[in-house]
């Protein structure tokens, strides 16, 4: 069975700093590049940050670069979503998911809540 469980979520003053947790299992960690993505209220999902750990590539999304770093323990299946300097827009369900080319979503998470208040 394949899941992906997030965790880390919560809320948190603006300036203040969270690190989202995925936990993978039931599919080849190794042959996909694992992204964290969000929603809004009212908004699309939209990219945060994907990692390619073959390549130890990343890409990132405008809107969090220098405050988002994403990164992963393949040894543990892990993939870690540290997000400092978070502001009120940050708030989101953010999701963590096992792509192609972080492009095709192949699997999801249930997601995880993240409010950052002012």
């Amino acid at each position: 069975e394949v899941q992906l469980v997030e965790s880390g979520g919560g809320l948190v003053q603006a300036g203040g700093s969270l690190r989202l947790s995925c936990v993978a299992s039931g599919f080849t960690f190794d042959d996909y590049v694992m992204g964290w993505f969000r929603q809004a209220p009212g908004k699309e999902r939209e990219v945060v940050s994907c990692f390619e750990s073959s390549v130890g590539s990343t890409n990132v999304a405008d809107s969090v670069k220098g405050r988002f770093t994403i990164f992963s323990d393949n040894a543990d299946h892990t993939v870690y979503l540290q997000m400092n300097n978070l502001k009120p827009e940050d708030t989101a369900v953010y999701y963590c998911a096992a792509t192609w080319g972080c492009i095709d979503i192949e699997f999801w998470g249930n997601g995880t809540l993240v409010t950052v208040s002012s």
